[in-house]
């Protein structure tokens, strides 16, 4: 089945993007996204989200539409990498993988595959995903065309686990389907393929891959508060537990983007349609959504009054310009809710795209002098600030994620961190 595949990507994002250019060295791919701009930017060799260089671009000769025409011409795998969010009251937000496999119908063809890399609850593929491909295409799931399951495990900035580097867990509706998927993904990672019983076990593996991490970090969190309370560092204490061999390496922070702070709501909508009440899952999201909360409190003892405070970063997490779902944003609220005055420095995020999403304004310089430095986000070009050049005599600097934490805090300076 499938020899030499012709491959389509559905979604060119963080994860959608490098798995396109890995395929596109060993299979004809192409790559599709509704968004016009972002599909203008990759012909033009340039990836806003840092995942691939323009040289890697220009060598992969991956082509990319925004034109579902381009679907049309025989097509034997389509994968979809679309988001799946949650909604304001934290339920799945199926929306953009439905239209995406709608999209996939209007040009599917009999015997392809189409495998969904997207986070979704078990069952998501082939009771919704499935249904909505045989509404639009008139082809029946099983029969006409196949569906298979490969969760994305992209870390947006990490260049030691890329795609070629990472073991890949595939599932498919047939044996057959399952062994077309683990060769094609193989060609791409050196074959380091798991097979997984099933799609609906392939889709639990992958929901429960971040909320194991988001529990985890919620237990430091937790820890943090209570060791404050204490008057003790939670770094300290990490430190002199981190030398036990089996003590998970954890570190307190705020847990926002588009995968820890998300696919626990996914686990948790999965485990109430079962009559199931996860309260662990859903106890760690509750500390986690409210640390940013409890630092801005934090920090406002701190400090004897209105101040003019800087904050630095408000990506969801270090050296990557994506702002979805930030915790930082919680931060800022609050201390504008204290009636400081908070300026907002990250030289990754986009100002247009900041103030569209969050209505606020992002510097790129710091200007001071400020009362309060706070290191939210710990990307490597605030490591070298200096300190005294942006603080006024007797300002705190509250380090959140340990930016500054061994070094020496100038004269006339508070240290704080959690």
């Amino acid at each position: 089945m499938h020899e030499n595949p012709r491959i389509a990507v559905i979604g060119l994002g963080y994860v959608g993007l490098p798995l396109a250019v890995g395929l596109a060295a060993h299979f004809d791919t192409v790559g599709f996204d509704v968004d016009r701009t972002r599909v203008a930017e990759l012909k033009a060799r340039h990836d806003r989200t840092g995942e691939v260089t323009a040289a890697r671009l220009a060598e992969a000769g991956l082509k990319v539409f925004d034109d579902e025409s381009a679907l049309a011409s025989g097509i034997d795998i389509f994968i979809v990498t679309v988001p799946t969010p949650v909604d304001p009251e934290n339920q799945p937000d199926l929306a953009a993988v439905v239209a995406a496999s709608e999209t996939v119908g209007r040009a599917l063809g009999p015997g392809a595959i189409v495998v969904y890399e997207s986070t979704v609850y078990p069952g998501v593929t082939e009771d919704i995903c499935g249904p909505a491909l045989e509404r639009v295409s008139g082809l029946f799931s099983g029969k006409d065309f196949f569906l298979g399951y490969s969760p994305e495990r992209i870390n947006p900035g990490d260049t030691k686990h890329t795609i070629d580097k990472i073991t890949k867990v595939v599932a498919g509706q047939t044996e057959a389907v399952a062994a077309t998927l683990r060769r094609v993904y193989g060609a791409v990672n050196g074959g380091d393929i798991f097979v997984a019983k099933d799609i609906r076990t392939a889709e639990a593996a992958k929901v429960i891959e971040n909320a194991q991490r988001d529990i985890n970090i919620a237990f430091i969190n937790e820890i943090a508060i209570i060791f404050g309370r204490m008057g003790l560092s939670v770094y300290d204490v990490l430190d002199a537990a981190n030398t036990k061999w089996n003590f998970l390496p954890f570190t307190p922070g705020l847990v926002g983007g588009h995968c820890i702070g998300v696919d626990p709501f996914y686990l948790a909508h999965a485990a109430e349609s079962h009559g199931y009440d996860p309260r662990v899952i859903l106890s760690g999201r509750r500390i986690n959504d409210s640390m940013g909360l409890h630092v801005a409190d934090r920090i406002d003892e701190l400090l004897p009054g209105p101040s003019k405070v800087l904050v630095l970063g408000i990506t969801f997490k270090e050296n990557v310009p994506d702002i979805r779902n930030s915790k930082v944003v919680d931060l800022i609220r609050r201390l504008q809710g204290w009636d400081h005055d908070v300026t907002v420095c990250d030289p990754l995020a986009d100002p247009a795209e900041t103030k569209a999403a969050y209505g606020i304004e992002i510097v790129g310089t710091p200007a001071g002098p400020y009362d309060c430095v706070v290191g939210a986000v710990p990307h490597d070009a605030f490591k070298a600030l200096k300190l005294d050049a942006v603080l006024a005599k007797g300002g705190t600097v509250a380090d959140l994620k340990s930016i500054w934490r061994g070094k020496a805090v100038p004269r006339g300076l508070r240290y704080w961190s959690l």
